[in-house]
């Protein structure tokens, strides 16, 4: 498969999110670079928080470990996002999601 045919199959999907979000291309990227970087951070403090703790159990370690991410990401998503414009986008995005986890759709 040549590069060309690999890459357009994904543009679709590119082009569905743009539709759906209702945003530019560039706030696309802005809004991917977001996600990718607040992923990132996410991971190196829970990471940090777990070494400070100094659990060596897995049975406890990995849990905890899920938790904290779960806890963090939004908040490191929300900061990530304002440096980058897009916080009215993202602020909107975790209302949503908080609205489908607790049931208020």
């Amino acid at each position: 498969m040549d590069k060309s045919k690999k890459w357009s199959s994904f543009a679709p999907m590119f082009k569905r999110l743009q539709e759906k979000w209702n945003v530019s291309g560039i706030q696309l990227a802005l809004i991917f670079i977001t996600f990718a970087l607040g992923g990132s951070c996410c991971g190196y403090l829970g990471r940090t928080l777990l070494g400070l703790l100094q659990i060596e159990n897995a049975a406890i370690r990995i849990p905890l470990y899920l938790i904290l991410i779960t806890l963090l990401w939004p908040l490191c998503v929300i900061l990530i996002s304002i440096p980058f414009g897009q916080f009215p986008f993202f602020r909107s995005y975790l209302k949503k999601m908080w609205a489908r986890i607790s049931g208020n759709k």
